[in-house]
């Protein structure tokens, strides 16, 4: 009997080894992947605090010898050197930005509720025309983009930026497939008791899709984030920050130290809203769902 016992011991031990060595090697690849990841933005940072004279040095360093925070204090004085304050830069990205975003939320929800539970005639074909919307980038329609909005005389306006942005195939794609998986069972009883499809909208279906509305707004507020202003607008107050930066990195080597530096406070919104919505999506589905 003893013997039994060591052997059933022996042979848990070498499953539990197994599964120690299954989730060692998992975290040492997740480790290394996460470098790969981090690097980019390590260098950029690194990059934005090294003086102009270290920034061309072979082979290149991973680290600032003579750290220095010029390339900021250039930054701010080349872009405040134009016409308009590099204030009026950044309130033209954040309003445009948060624009979008809650834009983009809300008629990619209102218009993934349609396509998820309501049948109409051509419902299959516009879902499959969505699909087929995933597969182009935005460069292809920008000639496209620019004659619409020339015939609409929204170009030189934010405007131009906005309404272009807030139609996005993926949120929709993403949203729709997010609310097929409701019972049905709810939104009929929802009709039972009286309510229209824009109530069961609002108050029953989109309050149960944080998930995918947090994914939504990170893809969203980044995209937005990131519109480039050069081909729709071309006066100064209207332009966005990104546009800016790519003006000042294309003034030549002399001014890489500065574009670093712009490209650093570009960084910085996007990651605050990836970390603020992702703790919200993690919280979200772990302690919610629906159970038919």
């Amino acid at each position: 009997m003893a013997e039994v016992n060591i052997d059933r011991l022996r042979a848990s031990d070498k499953q539990a080894g197994r599964r120690h060595g299954g989730t060692i090697a998992i975290f040492a690849v997740l480790l290394i992947v996460g470098i790969f990841m981090l690097l980019p933005i390590y260098l950029t940072v690194i990059m934005s605090i090294k003086p102009v004279e270290e920034l061309f040095v072979f082979p290149p360093k991973l680290y600032a010898v003579r750290p220095t925070l010029d390339n900021f204090r250039d930054m701010f004085r080349d872009l405040n050197s134009n016409r308009v304050p590099f204030s009026r830069y950044v309130f033209n990205s954040i309003f445009v930005t948060v624009t979008v975003t809650a834009l983009q939320c809300i008629f990619c929800s209102m218009a993934a509720f349609v396509l998820a539970k309501c049948k109409f005639p051509g419902s299959k074909l516009i879902n499959g025309i969505i699909v087929v919307a995933l597969l182009y980038q935005s460069n292809v329609i920008y000639i496209m983009q620019y004659i619409v909005m020339a015939k609409l005389g929204l170009i030189d306006s934010p405007l131009a930026l906005i309404l272009p942005s807030i139609a996005s195939p993926m949120g929709l794609f993403l949203m729709r497939q997010s609310i097929s998986q409701i019972p049905d069972s709810i939104i009929e009883a929802a009709k039972v008791d009286g309510a229209g499809l824009f109530r069961i909208c609002w108050q029953i279906v989109i309050p149960n899709q944080k998930p995918a509305l947090m994914t939504l707004i990170i893809f969203a507020f980044q995209a937005a984030w990131n519109i480039q202003s050069g081909s729709l607008v071309f006066k100064e107050e209207y332009k966005t920050l990104p546009t800016v930066v790519n003006q000042a990195a294309a003034s030549g080597i002399a001014k890489a130290g500065v574009a670093m530096a712009a490209a650093v406070f570009m960084l910085i919104p996007p990651i605050v809203i990836f970390m603020l919505a992702q703790r919200q999506v993690i919280e979200t589905m772990a302690h919610s769902g629906i159970k038919e």
